[in-house]
Formats: structure tokens, sequence, C-alpha cells
């Protein structure tokens, strides 16, 4: 199911930031910096993926999935909530 999500702009500036942060490990790599201090920028990056992925997963479901529900879309709710699962197992894999 593929369709537009407007608030997903919002979030450009977070990843711009994570892009940054990539982009200083790839400059940390090419300088040759000590291992522990490029471990703790990808610590860094990947919390910051984390986070992100937390937020726009929060406003799916507060929009719409809840959207789907609440309009008694049953064949539509059913894609999402299948989505979701599998976006469940393949983050448990």
């Amino acid at each position: 199911m593929s369709k537009k999500h407007a608030e997903h702009t919002n979030h450009l500036p977070r990843i711009k930031r994570i892009e940054g942060q990539i982009r200083g490990i790839s400059k940390m790599v090419e300088e040759e910096r000590y291992c522990v201090d490029i471990l703790t920028q990808i610590k860094a990056a990947r919390s910051a993926l984390k986070s992100l992925e937390s937020k726009i997963l929060e406003e799916h479901l507060n929009h719409c999935v809840h959207k789907a529900i609440s309009t008694g879309n049953s064949v539509e709710s059913k894609q999402l909530i299948d989505e979701l699962l599998m976006l469940v197992k393949k983050a448990s894999s």
C-alpha cells in the first residue's frame, strides 16, 4: 500500500541531520580515526534513525490506521494491520 503523507516533510530537518552524521562517520573512516570514536558516532546515528522510525510509526498509527478504523473501511484496516505485522516480523528477525 503506497500512500502519500503530508507530515513526512516535517521530518526532513531530522533526516538531514542524520545524513550529516553519516557523512561525518564516512569522514572519520577516511581520516582513520580511532575505532571507538567511529563506533560512538555509529551508535548515535542508529539512535537517531530509531527515533525517527518510532515517530513515523506513531504518526502512521495515529493518522492512517486510526482513519481507516474510524471510517469503518474493513478492507483498508486489514491491509494496514497486515503491513504493520510484516514490519514487526522484519524488525524481529
